[in-house]
């Protein structure tokens, strides 16, 4: 088992800056590809940000240039920089951590979520 707990969301307004933590515990080593998702009222979790061992990252478009994601391996943490922040951000993001050569539908783990408010 792996857990993630997520820490850092908050209000914030917009144009302005979060960062998110998830630290991970159990089974879970440096190979995991770890993500960050988003689920807004009424719509599906969607992918942010994702970062494989590496550090090789992948982000959707809708953050690119604005959202950095990074690890650290010692400390089993990744964290999401978000800078730029505009309303549609508003979600609750999720911290989630995968075997590599899994799929996000398969074998995931997930964090509890934390809410980010930006309000205009």
């Amino acid at each position: 088992q792996v857990q993630l707990v997520e820490s850092g969301g908050g209000l914030v307004q917009a144009g302005g800056s979060l960062r998110l933590s998830c630290a991970a515990s159990g089974r879970t080593d440096s190979t995991y590809v770890m993500g960050w998702f988003r689920q807004a009222p009424g719509k599906e979790r969607d992918l942010v940000a994702h970062i494989r061992s590496g550090g090789i990252t992948a982000y959707a478009d809708s953050v690119k240039g604005r959202f950095t994601i990074s690890r650290d391996n010692a400390k089993n943490t990744v964290y999401l920089q978000m800078n730029s922040l505009k309303p549609e951000d508003t979600a609750v993001y999720y911290c989630a951590a995968r075997p590599f050569g899994s799929t996000w539908g398969q074998n995931a783990y997930w964090g509890q979520g934390t809410q980010v408010t930006v309000s205009s």
